[in-house]
């Protein structure tokens, strides 16, 4: 449980300094919501009028809660102020609302609130929802929606289309109750300059004083060392407004979940209700800061320093973590010094971070996921010292480096995010599942630079060396396929010491098989680009074929270039000679049972592969499906 130790500690270190005044967390005794309806109060708490809050963005409503209400699922637990017209309408029975009322505990509630440290504007709400008429006053002004027999609506069954209000409520068994309606203050005085009930200050601390003092239950509380009211319910709402999943929970009474270890949930671990709310609070805005959350499924990432200071994202791509879209001036992979440039930029931005963080900073990585829709676990928890993290995290960007050709207005140096990485082995289309369990698996490789799973890679090179199975139209997509598979491939690779840039005296044999199927390309694409043909070369179709069996497939695709150097002897005999010349090099480099070895090639080949294509392809048009058909007669090797 230091998970929390550090938390807590995060949001002693952050509390009141200039991290909290751009992107403040929680008040205590508070937590946020999505309120679907404002009613506006007179100073003497009459009704004026009502607004649906369609737009999303001014949904968000601080509000207050207490430790029950601030955890609640099902059960009673009303909110002392804002909240379900299930609870602030006295009236909802008399709609025929069918889910439970809980206004008579929202009432006693409410007036212990405001007998206890009085506030002209709940004073105001609370005169008006005694009268009991919230549900009678939103029909009239046609915000909530009954039948010709009076009951609040459940269906929507007209022809006609749905008011705006079902369109916000969560549909239940096919139902969309009105009762789920969240309704949010606002009281306008004469002189007042805050109307917004849930913003004004005074009434945030009113209801902290008196939440604080409601708290009687005390112990000691494990994270500060020192007795205290201990809590009972622990928040939720962690990624999101609506998310109902606990990082902390015991509410088992049958003791099925302690097993005879313990009676009582307290006895397993004890923290006060302030310190909770603050490690909660301090999760939730590191989260919406920092964090890498992927809304299809729920997980979440987050790394941060103890002091509060913007950490690296240890998901993100180079790109990302330089602030890069598109590199232009090093695009291009023969000029020698593509990873000295690239290395260079990678250490000045490490160092940029490493100078806000002290060497005795200490940098926490911690992943979440849940599995049930209340239940959220840590699927991964490391702490470490700020200069092992930066030292891991720059290892691994430059280990796994190479050039990425997302789209042409997406090329950078450097290795892919691990959701790339992802969808590269297994597809764009991948169950969620699969995404999170292969991002689960990649996160050891950088934060414990542990080996990245070989499997993974033999995936993304299987799937790019079959390049027939991505149509025409997704050759974009087979160009980022590459680059991370060959990425993939160095990385793991790391002892042999694979250059971004042509080894022209590298004489392993996939190496070299992947130069000649670039260089064959090459040959056949200017020819089609002469003949002003728009089709896939022969290389590019059976390279699955040649990846398997490369001295026989090899055959084929040198006997079907015939017909094409003739085109290209005919209109660039240089280009021509140039790439025979090549060829016959290539050759020279083989032994000769490396040559006639017709076993499977490794990864390696996409490496030769890609490096000799780059070399050939003129600047303007690296990483194009036509590169080489840009070519002058001039261009090419040098």
């Amino acid at each position: 449980m230091s998970w929390i130790e550090k938390l807590y500690k995060t949001y002693e270190a952050c509390a009141g300094s200039s991290q909290f005044e751009s992107e403040p967390p929680l008040p205590l005794s508070h937590t946020e919501q999505q309120a679907h309806i404002e009613i506006v109060l007179d100073a003497a708490g009459n009704f004026t009028r009502a607004v649906l809050l369609e737009d999303k963005g001014s949904r968000r409503t601080l509000i207050q809660a207490s430790e029950e209400s601030a955890g609640r699922t099902t059960n009673c637990a009303p909110h002392p102020l804002c909240d379900k017209i299930q609870y602030c309408a006295a009236d909802y029975s008399a709609f025929g609302g069918e889910k439970k009322p809980f206004f008579n505990a929202y009432l006693k509630q409410f007036q212990e609130w405001a007998q206890s440290d009085s506030h002209p504007s709940v004073d105001a709400v609370l005169s008006y929802v005694k009268r009991g008429t919230v549900v009678a006053d939103l029909v009239r002004h046609g915000l909530l929606h009954c039948s010709a027999e009076g009951k609040l609506l459940t269906r929507w069954e007209s022809d006609n289309a749905p008011p705006a209000i079902f369109k916000m409520l969560t549909a239940k068994e096919g139902k969309r109750d009105q009762g789920d309606v969240f309704v949010r203050w606002r009281v306008q005085s004469p002189g007042d300059l805050v109307s917004a009930v849930w913003q004004k200050a005074e009434v945030q601390s009113s209801w902290i004083r008196f939440d604080a003092a409601m708290n009687t239950k005390t112990g000691f509380c494990m994270v500060s060392g020192e007795m205290g009211p201990l809590a009972a319910s622990h928040p939720k709402r962690l990624r999101h407004g609506g998310d109902g999943a606990k990082l902390i929970s015991s509410n088992d009474s049958s003791g099925f979940t302690f097993r005879g270890r313990f009676d009582r949930a307290e006895q397993c671990y004890g923290i006060s209700v302030a310190n909770t709310q603050k490690a909660h609070s301090a999760l939730r805005w590191l989260i919406a800061r920092q964090g890498y959350h992927d809304k299809e499924s729920g997980q979440v990432f987050v790394s941060w320093a103890l002091r509060g200071q913007r950490t690296p994202n240890p998901l993100a791509s180079t790109a990302e973590l330089l602030g890069l879209e598109v590199e232009t001036d090093d695009g291009d992979l023969d000029t020698g010094d593509v990873g000295q440039h690239f290395a260079r930029r990678l250490t000045k931005a490490i160092s940029g971070y490493g100078s806000a963080l002290a060497d005795h900073d200490e940098i926490v990585v911690m992943g979440l996921d849940s599995a049930s829709p209340g239940r959220m676990g840590i699927t991964y928890y490391r702490e470490l010292a700020a200069p092992e993290f930066l030292r891991r995290l720059q290892s691994w960007h430059t280990g796994f480096a190479w050039f990425q050709n997302y789209s042409a207005k997406s090329r950078f140096i450097g290795a892919p995010a691990p959701r790339d990485i992802a969808e590269c082995a297994y597809t764009r289309k991948l169950d969620e599942r699969l995404r999170k369990a292969t991002v689960e698996r990649l996160l050891p490789c950088i934060i414990d630079a542990r080996p990245i799973p070989q499997d993974l890679v033999d995936c993304c090179v299987r799937r790019v060396s079959n390049r027939s199975s991505f149509k025409q139209k997704d050759q974009w997509e087979w160009e980022k396929c590459l680059g991370i598979a060959c990425s993939l491939v160095r990385g793991s690779r790391g002892k042999e010491g694979y250059d971004m840039a042509l080894e022209e005296n590298r004489t392993t044999r996939d190496y070299l098989f992947g130069r000649l199927l670039a260089v064959a390309e090459s040959i056949e694409g200017l020819a089609l680009y002469v003949a002003k043909e728009n089709r896939e070369t022969n290389a590019a179709k059976l390279m699955h074929r040649f990846a398997d069996r490369p001295s026989t497939t090899w055959k084929s695709i040198e006997l079907a270039l015939t017909p094409y150097k003739a085109r290209v002897r005919a209109s660039r005999p240089a280009s021509l000679v140039k790439r025979e010349k090549l060829l016959d090099e290539v050759m020279g480099l083989f032994r000769t049972d490396d040559f006639i070895n017709d076993g499977k090639l490794s990864g390696e080949f996409l490496l030769g592969y890609h490096c000799q294509r780059a070399s050939l392809w003129s600047k303007a048009d690296i990483g194009t499906a036509a590169g080489a058909a840009a070519e002058t007669e001039n261009g090419g090797l040098e």
